[in-house]
């Protein structure tokens, strides 16, 4: 008998909305590799049975995980790799070379790697307006700190924000601001933003397909900043169209998530994925 074919996998509630299987089979039919990605519904509730039955399953390679679970799959595991312990979430699961089960976390290298152009230039500040406290806030705060970001965390719960900002960067001057002080227009006086950054990041499930929209008004927002939205589905979230229609660059979800994937691809099937079909891979995700 032949071996089974190797498989990995994206698993969350809900999990019918996920691009990863298209991504993640895009890449496996441009290499030729004789390997499955699939998703698979996982509740919190089902998450225990579901890593024991995958960790005695020999054609599983690994899965990649989204909300709810990211930080409930932690004890679970085997390993967790620093940057993963840094950010208190885990995005990745894959085998060592002993079978153990390792998370990881892909979220922040995603997440910056539309903007490594610019992080390469130098400016006189950086400051993020960043919406949203869960696993993947977490990534992206830690990842933007390490690039000399001074940030505001928006959230509905401010005391979330607060600890959130605490056990991620306690030395740092951040602040946190409740989520409807962006909503309502303000006529403050942004001073001269030569040679600064900003950035306005949606980092929460608002705007997506099915959810609460995300009020914001683009007023809150300095000259020249870049309007980032990690959401997927739809990809030209509201959020960035009013974005777009005031002026400022955007950067979509799909940018991220193509980036957390490649690194994530690696470590499932042991190979880099082609990047020099993006814009291919792009089209196929968008339809």
């Amino acid at each position: 008998m032949s071996a089974p074919k190797p498989y990995a996998e994206v698993i969350g509630d809900p999990i019918a909305q996920s691009k990863s299987p298209l991504i993640h089979g895009f890449w496996l039919k441009q290499l030729g590799i004789e390997a499955d990605y699939r998703s698979y519904r996982v509740t919190s509730a089902d998450l225990a049975s579901y890593i024991a039955e995958r960790r005695e399953d020999s054609a599983w390679r690994g899965c990649n995980i989204t909300m709810p679970l990211k930080q409930e799959v932690i004890p679970l595991l085997d390993q967790v790799e620093v940057d993963a312990q840094t950010i208190g979430a885990v995005n990745t699961v894959y085998r060592g070379d002993n079978g153990e089960l390792i998370g990881a976390n892909t979220d922040a290298v995603g997440f910056t790697e539309p903007l490594q152009d610019i992080l390469a230039s130098e400016h006189l500040f950086r400051m993020a307006r960043i919406i949203g406290t869960g696993g993947a806030a977490r990534a992206i705060i830690t990842a933007l700190t390490a690039h000399g970001f001074t940030l505001v965390i928006a959230a509905r719960n401010q005391a979330k924000a607060k600890q959130v900002l605490k056990e991620l960067h306690p030395e740092g001057e951040h602040y946190t601001a409740p989520l409807d002080h962006f909503a309502k227009p303000t006529d403050f006086a942004f001073d001269d933003r030569d040679r600064c950054l900003d950035l306005v990041v949606n980092a929460s499930p608002l705007g997506m397909r099915g959810s609460q929209e995300l009020v914001f008004d683009w007023s809150h927002a300095p000259p020249g900043s870049i309007a980032y939205d990690i959401v997927t589905d739809p990809v030209e979230t509201p959020f960035l169209q009013r974005a777009a229609k005031a002026g400022f660059p955007t950067i979509d979800g799909l940018s991220m998530l193509i980036g957390q994937a490649a690194a994530a691809f690696e470590k499932f099937f042991g190979q880099a994925p082609p990047r020099d079909h993006d814009a291919q891979l792009r089209e196929v995700i968008s339809q």
